[in-house]
């Protein structure tokens, strides 16, 4: 079976979306993994070492928001977040799609400005140098990249959006 068999097989999504979503689970994944080892030499320094590693707390907390962050794209465009519909059954159909559009356009406005707001106090930290406390890491480039990763989810979204809620059929 060939890679791009077997990404068809495997994901759900056709075309670089399918790439996109296998690529951003793969840099979850290496992170994830990291993180492991991670705490694993961290616990075991501690405990038969009596020397943990230095910066493990700065590191988890990067290695927590790149994954994360790599996660929410692909999440939003399988449409995986949590969807409360007590009202689905007593609206009509073209209602229910009217309100899932606007939620959606909602979303993604609302994540756009956000990943505005995060890009800039990005560029503040990188212009001010500055740096995690132990291991003297700039801040200013995870930032960069979660602004970045929340531009993707709100393009992601708002294709969602239309895709989902216009094109397919309601279960």
């Amino acid at each position: 079976m060939t890679f791009s068999a077997w990404i068809s097989a495997h994901y759900e999504e056709k075309g670089p979306v399918a790439w996109l979503a296998f690529f951003l689970e793969l840099i979850a994944a290496i992170t994830l993994f990291f993180l492991m080892l991670l705490t694993c030499a961290d616990v075991f320094g501690r405990y038969f070492l009596d020397n943990a590693v230095d910066g493990t707390t700065e590191l988890t907390e990067m290695g927590i928001a790149i994954l994360v962050f790599a996660e929410m794209p692909v999440i939003t465009w399988r449409g995986g977040h949590v969807v409360v519909d007590i009202l689905d059954k007593m609206l009509g159909n073209t209602l229910i799609k009217a309100l899932g559009l606007f939620s959606a356009l909602l979303m993604s406005t609302s994540l756009y400005f956000l990943a505005v707001r995060i890009f800039e106090l990005a560029t503040r930290s990188l212009k001010r140098g500055e740096v995690t406390e132990y291991l003297q890491m700039p801040v200013g480039y995870i930032v960069e990249y979660i602004a970045i990763m929340s531009w993707a989810t709100a393009a992601l979204m708002i294709s969602y959006g239309i895709y989902r809620l216009l094109f397919l059929s309601r279960d």
